[in-house]
């Protein structure tokens, strides 16, 4: 992402980081010498107060005392000088105390020649100055004056070492800062990582939902406030999902109510002609075996049997006819409505393929299928498993040749396509238009052989126009094809 949150908290921190470093190498270059000459200006008091209380030491206790006292001035890195009132040398840590006694009397009694002297604190018996020896082109702290025994003193601390030890510690905070850089580069890479991921996956369910596709759902434990939007876009995506199905069906229904109002009639005086038509021949049938058995048309046992089995095959016959009667009914009249719900297509023809598989074995039958993937649809999922079971049973049941029928599921744009083929002989032309009318038989001899009775297409005329979805059928060289769609959801 061109504006990826990773990228620029990654960035702010790395940022951070390099400026907080920068920072601490102004502040190193332009007060860390000053911080340093101010504690050796502290340290060079110290010490000044430490040779006025040796003063007052006798005998070994004073030689005690300048040994402590020596040693604290080589860890300070300082040199001392000791006079009397005669300017003879009493107690130095200098090898040419010579010429740092000349330094010290010039200090005392002349204007000092030699270098420049930048003064930074005085008072009455003593003077603390940089001083800047040309001849060795160094500079140093230096603390002279007078003790409260009347001794001259002089304490010096070269600046060149304050120096040294500023440049090495900008050197070191350089190194250690490049090295945090690549550091923090490194952990902020897998830090934002980590704070974007649920970010990313809050995301992809957003984009999901977009396209109508509510199972993915966030599944993160933590307690954060992500946690919190994650929960609360779960609850949405119910709520969504639970709205567009309601919003689907009341909108189906009220197409179905503007569509069928006007045919109500027309359907009652067409339902009624068809079902005295078809109930005739069965009805006769019937009656005329049942007669012949009351008036004792044959005596021999097997025939009465076969009488009996006419009437009962007959019976069957009306029964299922008035059952899928009664389901036409409800379909054109509106009264059984149509529940638009989320649903698996591929799931749906699976299981009804599984319970088929020892009716086809039994006629001998190779059912074809793909593997497809969950593909979901917009429908009634009980009604769209009757139409699936009216196709697969007209094929089961007119299937020849090769003895095959191939299920397929074809996605084009939004709408998903069914279909069913059977091997066998085409539908003659002048039949398709009539398929799908009530008690229509293209082959009425056949038909009655297994029992059909004409309604099955019309059921699935009636489901498929209450749920304003396409049907057809296709005639091919060496088969027929049914079909079907559906709307899709969103993948």
């Amino acid at each position: 992402m061109k504006y990826s949150i990773r990228k620029q908290f990654a960035s702010v921190l790395c940022a951070f980081i390099i400026g907080t470093i920068l920072l601490c190498l102004f502040i190193n270059n332009t007060f860390l010498e000053q911080y340093y000459l101010s504690e050796k200006q502290k340290v060079l008091t110290g010490a000044y107060h430490e040779m006025n209380r040796g003063a007052d030491y006798k005998g070994d206790q004073k030689e005690e005392f300048w040994a402590q006292f020596h040693t604290l001035c080589e860890k300070s890195n300082i040199t001392y000088l000791l006079l009397d009132s005669n300017t003879r040398a009493l107690r130095t840590s200098a090898h040419d105390y010579e010429s740092l006694t000349r330094h010290l009397l010039n200090s005392l009694f002349v204007q000092e020649k030699s270098g420049k002297n930048t003064v930074i604190e005085s008072g009455n018996d003593y003077e603390i100055r940089i001083f800047a020896d040309e001849t060795s082109h160094s500079e140093f702290v230096e603390m002279w004056g007078v003790l409260k025994d009347g001794n001259l003193f002089l304490l010096r601390s070269p600046i060149e070492s304050i120096k040294e030890s500023v440049k090495l510690a900008n050197r070191f905070l350089a190194y250690v800062g490049s090295c945090a850089v690549v550091l923090s580069v490194i952990i902020s890479f897998f830090v934002s990582r980590k704070i974007t991921r649920p970010i990313m996956e809050l995301t992809s369910i957003s984009e999901k939902m977009i396209h109508l596709d509510f199972d993915a759902k966030y599944t993160g434990n933590s307690k954060t406030e992500i946690a919190l939007l994650g929960k609360n876009i779960n609850e949405l995506s119910y709520t969504l999902e639970k709205t567009i199905s309601e919003l689907k069906s009341a909108n189906n229904e009220l197409l179905r109510d503007i569509e069928t109002k006007t045919k109500i009639d027309e359907m009652r005086t067409e339902f009624l002609s068809g079902v005295s038509h078809e109930l005739k021949t069965p009805i006769a049938l019937i009656q005329g075996y049942a007669e012949g058995l009351k008036e004792g048309i044959t005596d021999d046992e097997e025939s009465r049997d076969y009488y009996l089995d006419v009437i009962m095959d007959e019976a069957a016959k009306m029964n299922t006819m008035v059952k899928k009667l009664l389901t036409l009914n409800q379909l054109e009249f509106g009264s059984d409505a149509v529940t638009m719900e989320r649903f698996d297509m591929v799931a749906l023809i699976k299981n009804y393929l599984h319970a088929s598989e020892v009716l086809c074995k039994q006629k001998d039958v190779r059912v074809m299928m793909e593997e497809y993937p969950p593909i979901y649809v917009w429908a009634d999922e009980y009604q769209v498993e009757e139409v699936f079971g009216n196709y697969f049973t007209n094929a089961l049941n007119h299937v020849a040749g090769e003895g095959v029928i191939d299920v397929k599921c074809i996605k084009n744009g939004i709408t998903l396509r069914v279909s069913v083929f059977n091997t066998g002989s085409p539908i003659p032309e002048e039949s398709l238009p009539h398929l799908w009318d009530k008690f229509y038989k293209v082959d009425k001899a056949r038909t009655r052989e297994y029992g059909g009775s004409g309604v099955g297409l019309s059921i699935v005329k009636a489901i498929m126009e209450a749920m304003n979805q396409k049907y057809g059928v296709n005639n091919y060289d060496n088969g027929v094809e049914f079909w079907f769609e559906l709307e899709m959801t969103g993948e």
